[in-house]
């Protein structure tokens, strides 16, 4: 064979192993206004960057080796925004993506790739889950076995996007990453609708199953609920935008906007003076944040929480923030589950963290203990203590109880300033006189009113001030400027921004 005739043989290979599951599915992904894989993978990358690997593979079972091209996953890598980074593909129109040996291998090679060189590895999920009759038998399962396969280690960012039906690894991958996001209309679950209802003899609803109400507000699995497949692959890449590629380098910087801090000057017309009144944290982090930097997480799940990534300076930080909007700001279970989350990421990618605080404390009653509020309000300080790059925290008005100290308060953050209207105390004076004098405006107003003017005592920004719990009393315009500082003053100087990762090996469920 000459060398035409081997390029003549090497290009009707490619065109079969390219053309996917051929065009009527293709056609039929497109009608319904879904990217297939090969454009997904083309959204996520630099224009001409991605290099395939993988692309004649193909299911070992003899009687599906022509109809398996790149045996349902497309794997390679490429480079966004300049740097690199591995992805995989998983290519519905190829037997549902289920999984099999070769594309596990695939798979794993990506995952490797990305360990060994320092970069992020992206999955786009979409699978029925696993191939049978390929895993059927001690056989087949003997050769899915991989005691590494879901080990986080953190070394450099897991990212995930949930797309269609994604079963089994497709699932697995979307929960062990740092983010994932989820278009709406998919389903992720570890099993079928189908199998659900043959293994429980009921009707089972795929969007009561895993839809993006379950998963976007009531698990917090996922990061960010999207409408489209192009929507998803932009949140990816700008997500990435404010990582490492890895944990041995700091976050990338960015050009401060013009305009960025330009409403610091009315910052404090966003905050009501009483303590009672509510209002949107996130106002407040648009002004504090450079223009158009907020990126929020999981902004469907513990509302009373607000976690995001934002650039301040230029800086990538994370930022813990209470929103009064939602609960009074009080902190429940699954709020805290969302602050730790954040706090492993931001200390596993050498982010410094941001806590923004208006609280009144735990949320407490019989539903709170049967969530396991102690052992979330544990973790947490469990997990703060660990974190090892710079916490700056800034009070804006309340902040009562062991919240006090969760939310970054005194010796758990390096830098603490307060704004001149914060009130500090173990409980709101107001239910301090109720417990304490056992009085209620109602009952006896006098007498609750002399039992408040003692509660009250000592509770403002310039008490807790006179003590060194914290470092500054500053104006409210003058918050951004605070930050930057702290951020500059606080920066591991030493080690050029790179923490000690203590946290890298927290799971990411609990």
């Amino acid at each position: 064979m000459n060398r035409q005739e081997r390029i003549d043989v090497d290009a009707k290979k490619r065109e079969a192993a390219m053309a996917m599951g051929g065009p009527a599915k293709l056609a039929r992904r497109a009608e319904a206004g879904e990217l297939n894989a090969r454009e997904r993978i083309a959204h996520l990358f630099d224009e001409g960057t991605f290099r395939e690997m993988g692309l004649f593979a193909t299911s070992q079972v003899p009687a599906d080796k022509d109809s398996t091209p790149a045996d349902g996953k497309v794997t390679g890598t490429g480079r966004i925004d300049g740097r690199l980074a591995s992805a995989v593909a998983y290519d519905f129109t190829v037997k549902g993506a289920s999984s099999s040996p070769v594309s596990n291998r695939k798979m794993q090679h990506m995952k490797d790739l990305a360990l060994r060189s320092g970069f992020p590895v992206v999955y786009f999920s979409e699978s029925t889950g696993v191939r049978m009759p390929d895993i059927m038998g001690g056989a087949g399962m003997g050769s899915m076995s991989d005691k590494v396969r879901f080990l986080r280690g953190r070394e450099s960012p897991w990212v995930a996007a949930v797309f269609g039906f994604s079963f089994g690894s497709a699932a697995w991958h979307a929960v062990a990453s740092d983010f994932s996001v989820f278009r709406k209309g998919s389903v992720m679950a570890v099993s079928s609708p189908k199998l659900v209802s043959m293994a429980t003899a009921q009707q089972v609803d795929k969007e009561e199953l895993g839809g993006w109400r379950i998963h976007g507000a009531q698990t917090g699995l996922v990061d960010m609920v999207v409408d489209t497949d192009a929507e998803a692959v932009a949140a990816i890449r700008r997500f990435l935008s404010y990582l490492p590629s890895n944990n041995q380098v700091a976050p990338p910087t960015a050009e401060v906007p013009k305009s960025s801090g330009a409403g610091m000057v009315d910052i404090e017309s966003f905050v009501p003076e009483s303590p009672s009144q509510v209002y949107d944290m996130r106002k407040v982090l648009a002004q504090i944040a450079d223009k158009d930097s907020v990126f929020e997480l999981k902004s469907l799940y513990a509302k009373n929480l607000t976690t995001a990534l934002v650039r301040i300076g230029g800086k990538s930080v994370g930022v813990i923030a209470n929103n009064p909007m939602f609960k009074g700001g009080a902190i429940d279970a699954d709020a805290c589950d969302k602050a730790v989350n954040m706090l492993v990421m931001c200390d596993s990618y050498n982010i410094p963290l941001l806590f923004l605080v208006d609280q009144p404390g735990f949320l407490v009653g019989l539903e709170a203990e049967r969530q396991k509020i102690a052992g979330k309000v544990i973790n947490w300080m469990n997990a703060l203590s660990l974190v090892t790059v710079p916490k700056v925290t800034v009070m804006l008005r309340k902040n009562y109880g062991q919240a006090f100290v969760n939310m970054g308060g005194a010796e758990t953050a390096h830098a603490v300033a307060a704004w001149w209207t914060s009130q500090v105390s173990f409980m709101d004076p107001r239910s301090g006189t109720q417990i304490v004098y056992g009085v209620t405006p109602e009952s006896d107003p006098e007498a609750f009113e002399r039992g408040y003017t003692e509660m009250a005592r000592g509770t403002s920004a310039y008490d807790i001030a006179s003590v060194y719990g914290v470092h500054e009393v500053i104006d409210p315009a003058d918050t951004r400027d605070f930050i930057i500082d702290a951020l500059d003053v606080h920066h591991l100087g030493r080690t050029n921004g790179i923490g000690e990762h203590l946290l890298r090996h927290w799971p990411t469920s609990f």
